[in-house]
Parts: structure tokens; C-alpha cells; sequence
């Protein structure tokens, strides 16, 4: 069934993206705010989406393929807002660019082992890594209407540089993985043309 509550969540994660997008052409510190609070009630669901799955037996090969679809749309939009908007700068950015790269690699190679019915499972040191990306992505969008005597984007770009760091980590772990049941096949299929 598609339109089950955990599809119906990670529905609105999506559909909350231009609203967030929106947020950011609005004047005064009230507007970032409210692009903090549509992005942690988007964040929520990601959670909550898992949370009734589970509790309700209602995973769906739908809630599968829609759900790293709908995190990965929801942080890229992030980081490419922010970055638009000025919010990162400098040598923040390639913090930010080693995520959006990561998130593309690693995609591709969960596409290409699902072809292969293999599935890559997802760390615990993985799951640090999403939780202190949203972190930072929440305070950098913040940003400068946060308390004015607490250092908010320099906390939200140290807090970035965390997630990049963990994201080479988990990325190298994933791909070393995944590397196996790739280069295996090529083995096999080598060896069969050599019995050949």
C-alpha cells in the first residue's frame, strides 16, 4: 500500500522543500527561523517515518526507494540554499561539497548493488554522521539571528566539518563494501570466461 502513514510522512518531507526554499527569500531574522523550524519538522519526520514502519509493519518497497530519496533532496536543498545565500562561505563550502559528493557516490553504489540484491546496512558511526549534519545545516541556518554573544555560525561551520569528516569515513567504509561484492563479480565472471 503506498499511501500508508510512513509513505505519507516522507511524502511531506518532500513537498516541504520549496516551502523551506521559500523561507529563504523572506526579509529578517524571523524568516530563518522559520526555515530552522520546516527543517527540523522535515528532520522529524525522517524519523517518525521509520518509527511507525516498524511499529505498524507497514514497510513498503515504495517507503524504501522514497525515503534515502526524500534526506538526501532535503539536505542537498539545505546545503545549496546556504551556500546561495551566502550562510557558507569560504572553505566552509568544500565541507559542504564533500557531503553533496559523498551522498551521490554512495547512491550510485547502493543502486548498483540493489541491482545485485545486495544490501550495504547502515552504520551506527553513519548514523552520527546524519545527526550531526542536521546539526550543522540547523545552526548554520540560524545563522546570524541566533544570540548575538554565542559564536552561531562558527559552532554551525566546526559542526559541518565534523559531518565531512565522518562523511570520508563512512563513505570509504561504504565503498569498501561495497568494492567487494563488485570486484568478486568481476573475478567470477573472469573466471568463467577463462573456463570458457
Amino acid at each position: 500500500m503506498i499511501l500508508n502513514l510512513p509513505n505519507v510522512l516522507t511524502l511531506s518531507r518532500v513537498a516541504v522543500i520549496p516551502v523551506f526554499v521559500g523561507s529563504f527569500f523572506l526579509a529578517g531574522d524571523v524568516a530563518n527561523w522559520l526555515a530552522l523550524g520546516l527543517f527540523v519538522a522535515a528532520g522529524l519526520t525522517d524519523y517518525f517515518d521509520g518509527f511507525f514502519a516498524r511499529r505498524r509493519a507497514q514497510s513498503s518497497d515504495f517507503g524504501k526507494f522514497l525515503d534515502p530519496i526524500a534526506d538526501k533532496l532535503l539536505v542537498a536543498t539545505a546545503l545549496l540554499m546556504l551556500a546561495g545565500f551566502g550562510r557558507i562561505a569560504g572553505v566552509a563550502i568544500v565541507a559542504a561539497a564533500i557531503i553533496l559528493l559523498r551522498e551521490i557516490v554512495i547512491s550510485g553504489l547502493r543502486e548498483y548493488l540493489g541491482g545485485l540484491n545486495v544490501s550495504v546496512p547502515v552504520s551506527k558511526l553513519a548514523k552520527w554522521k546524519t545527526t550531526v549534519q542536521m546539526l550543522a545545516i540547523g545552526v548554520l541556518i540560524v545563522g546570524s539571528a541566533g544570540p548575538k554573544d554565542v559564536p552561531v555560525v562558527l559552532i554551525g561551520e566546526v559542526l559541518l566539518w565534523i559531518a565531512a569528516v565522518l562523511t570520508v569515513i563512512t563513505g570509504y567504509d561504504y565503498m569498501r563494501a561495497g568494492l567487494k561484492h563488485i570486484l568478486g563479480r568481476e573475478d567470477e565472471a573472469s573466471a568463467g570466461g577463462a573456463a570458457e
